[in-house]
């Protein structure tokens, strides 16, 4: 990229765009000054063991030409580096690295900053992007990441487990209670047609952010449910038949490994956001 300002800062806390970023870092072999928090910091630490980061926002952005940040929704420390920078007359960059909630991702207390472009993984981020969000340029790129975890599943195990992927909804869709927890109902009501083989064994793989109780009332209410302790998702694919959860990236990571994957909306839940096909829905096999 001999039009991007080097060397850049990078900003980062939720762990898609991270895990983004330090795959195209790790090809491009930039100098960076990384200020990093949540799980990015686990992540990038693994990454670049020796590579000292920053204690500040100001810190990184200090000497730097550009800033490249993450786009999560559970913390600020990105929205901040973008203002910073925008305000220092730096080049920003944002990472999209799903493919839903683009304009909230810009917004923090109704202050609004958006980045000079946009870096993204794939066709459908782009066209997304393009749809919902203020004209800018937009650069798209291999995922590395995505290739470099496909390649680290392993085969099936065909013993009938099934791996669902837990994360919050942030929705309750009308009924009163947490959109994950009816998401995972519904499929437990479902397993049924899922595999052509018994399930024998249900693993729940909890997002970093839950709570470490969240899920205990399934393990009481059916031997086969076991919580995942897997070091990464891919070790957590490679002992699954099938994958099953809401949105999640990890179904997409899933079915680029060759696994059956499907989505637990259930029918009363919005349409599901995730493009790519091959992504089966459970409600199209029981809508009501």
């Amino acid at each position: 990229m001999p039009d991007w300002p080097l060397p850049t800062a990078v900003v980062a806390h939720d762990a898609g765009a991270t895990n983004l970023i330090i795959a195209w870092l790790k090809a491009w072999r930039w100098p960076v000054r990384a200020c990093v928090d949540g799980p990015a910091r686990r992540l990038w630490e693994q990454a670049f063991p020796r590579q000292p980061t920053c204690q500040s926002i100001a810190e990184a952005l200090e000497g730097t030409s550009s800033v490249v940040t993450g786009t999560g929704w559970a913390s600020g420390i990105e929205h901040e580096a973008r203002r910073q920078a925008r305000t220092r007359g730096m080049r920003v960059a944002a990472v999209l690295d799903h493919w839903v909630n683009y304009p909230p991702r810009f917004e923090r207390d109704g202050d609004v900053v958006w980045p000079d472009e946009l870096w993204v993984a794939d066709h459908w981020a782009a066209q997304t992007a393009r749809q919902v969000l203020p004209p800018m340029r937009i650069r798209v790129y291999d995922n590395l990441y995505l290739k470099t975890q496909v390649a680290q599943v392993s085969s099936p195990p065909e013993d009938g487990t099934l791996l669902y992927v837990l994360e919050p909804v942030r929705s309750d869709w009308g009924r009163g209670e947490q959109g994950e927890f009816q998401a995972l109902d519904y499929t437990l009501q479902h397993l049924q047609t899922l595999s052509s083989m018994p399930i024998r064994r249900i693993v729940l793989r909890p997002h970093p952010s839950d709570p470490a109780d969240k899920y205990c009332r399934y393990l009481d209410a059916d031997p086969r449910i076991d919580m995942d302790s897997s070091a990464d998702m891919c070790q957590a694919i490679s002992q699954a038949d099938i994958v099953v959860g809401v949105e999640s990236f990890a179904l997409v990571l899933a079915l680029a490994a060759g696994r059956p994957v499907f989505t637990s909306l259930p029918p009363w839940a919005p349409v599901l956001r995730l493009p790519q096909e091959g992504i089966q829905q459970i409600r199209q096999l029981y809508p009501t």
